[in-house]
C-alpha cells in the first residue's frame, strides 16, 4: 500500500530574507496549533561564515500564510550561553499552561562551504577575542560529522515560556561531552513522567548494540534528572544506512504514539552525498519504549525541485513539526536547509498505513 503526502501548491511557504539574521536560510521549524492559530518558530541563518543560527517567530490563521511577530529573533545563541554560538532545530510542545522548546546548541558556530552536491565542508570559525585551538582530525573525541572540536559538541537544551514569545533557557537535557541532538519532548506526561527522545551520536558500537546513530528514549519527573537512555529504534534499512533521528513531537492517536523520524542514506561518501527521508513508527501509548509498528520503507522523500536543490544540503526533507487539525496532519519541514514547506495527509490514512506495514 503506497502513501503520498500532498505538497502545498504555494511551497515553500517560508523563505529567507527581510532581516539580516535570516538572509541566508530558514528551515526546520517548530509549529503548534494553539487557541485557534498556528504558531511557528523558524531556525534561521543570516550567513554561512560564520553560521550563526537564531529562532524567529511567526503566526498564521490558516497554517500556510505566516507573518512575523517581531523583527528580532525570539531566541538567540546568547540566550543559550554564547554570543558566538548557534541555536538549532526547535521543537515545541504545550503541557498545561507552559510551552516547552527543546533545541540543539553549539557554543561556537562553525563556518560552512556548501558544495552543491552533498554535506557542506566546514571549518572552525575564528571569533573575535576568542582563542580556539586548531581542529585535529585525528582526535578521537572529535565529531565525525562536521569536524567540530570536542568542546564544541552539539548539546540539547530546554527553554520555557508562558506566552509563546518570551523564552528563557531552563535546563540542559544532555551532557556537554557527547554530540546529542534531535532531542524531543512528548506532548504530555506518560505515567506521571516526561518522556524524551534523543539521538546521541557517539552511542554506536558493540557496547550500544547499534552500528549507526539511532533513537533513544529517557524519562524524568522533574526535567532535570533523567533515566538511563534506552534504545528505542535503530537504523535497519538501506534508506537509513547513515543514521536515524526523531523528527517532530510524537502524535497521540487511538492506536498509539505516531512517531515520524528522519533517515539518512549515504549515496556517495566521496562527495558526502546523502538523502534525507521521513520514516514512521507507532509506539505503545502506555509504554512508549515499545515499538508496535514500523514502516520498512520511507513515507516521504525529496520529490520537488525545492526539496532536491537548495543552498545547503541537496536532496533533503527534514520534518520537525506536525499539527493535526480537522483530521488532517500538517507536516512542516525544512527543504535542503534553505526554506520551509508544508505537506498534508489525512491522519487516519497515515496511521492505517503504519499499522499495516
Amino acid at each position: 500500500m503506497s502513501i503520498h503526502f500532498q505538497r502545498h501548491p504555494e511551497n515553500p511557504i517560508v523563505v529567507p530574507g527581510k532581516w539580516d539574521w535570516r538572509l541566508a536560510a530558514v528551515f526546520n521549524p517548530a509549529v503548534i496549533y494553539d487557541e485557534g492559530r498556528f504558531y511557528m518558530w523558524e531556525r534561521t541563518a543570516g550567513g554561512l561564515r560564520p553560521y550563526y543560527c537564531y529562532f524567529g517567530m511567526l503566526v498564521s490563521d490558516d497554517g500556510v500564510h505566516f507573518e512575523h511577530v517581531s523583527d528580532k529573533p525570539v531566541f538567540t545563541p546568547t540566550m543559550a550561553g554564547s554570543k558566538y554560538g548557534s541555536v538549532q532545530d526547535p521543537r515545541v510542545v504545550r503541557i498545561g499552561d507552559t510551552y516547552y522548546m527543546t533545541y540543539a546548541y553549539r557554543p561556537y558556530a562553525w563556518s560552512c562551504h556548501p558544495t552543491g552536491v552533498g554535506v557542506p565542508e566546514a571549518h572552525e570559525t575564528v571569533h573575535p577575542g576568542v582563542v580556539r585551538p586548531a581542529f585535529d582530525p585525528a582526535n578521537p573525541g572529535s565529531s565525525n560529522v562536521s569536524g567540530n572540536l570536542p568542546d564544541n559538541m552539539t548539546r540539547s537544551g530546554l527553554a520555557i515560556s508562558k506566552d509563546r514569545v518570551n523564552w528563557k533557557h531552563h535546563v540542559w537535557l544532555t551532557p556537554d561531552n557527547i554530540d546529542d541532538r534531535d532531542v524531543i519532548l512528548f506532548p504530555e506526561k506518560i505515567n506521571g513522567r516526561f518522556a524524551l527522545l534523543r539521538r546521541p551520536l557517539q552511542f554506536v558500537g558493540p557496547r550500544y548494540g547499534v552500528d549507526h546513530p539511532s533513537i533513544w528514549i529517557t524519562f524524568s519527573e522533574d526535567l532535570e534528572n533523567w533515566s538511563e537512555p534506552q534504545l528505542l529504534a535503530k537504523a535497519e534499512y538501506k534508506w537509513e544506512d547513515n543514521r536515524i533521528g526523531g523528527s517532530m513531537p510524537p502524535i497521540r492517536t487511538s492506536r498509539g504514539w505516531l512517531t515520524l523520524y528522519h533517515g539518512v542514506e549515504t549515496v556517495d561518501p566521496k562527495i558526502r552525498r546523502v538523502i534525507y527521508r521521513m520514516g514512521a513508527m507507532m509506539l505503545d501509548l502506555k509504554d512508549p519504549t515499545k515499538v508496535i509498528a514500523r514502516c520498512r520503507s520511507f513515507v516521504m522523500e525529496p520529490e520537488t525541485y525545492y526539496e532536491k536543490f537548495g543552498l545547503y544540503i541537496p536532496y533533503t526533507i527534514f520534518p520537525t513539526a506536525g499539527v493535526v487539525k480537522d483530521g488532517i496532519l500538517h507536516v512542516y519541514y525544512g527543504c535542503c536547509d534553505t526554506s520551509i514547506a508544508l505537506a498534508t495527509i489525512p491522519l487516519e490514512e497515515l496511521v492505517e498505513h503504519v499499522m499495516r506495514s
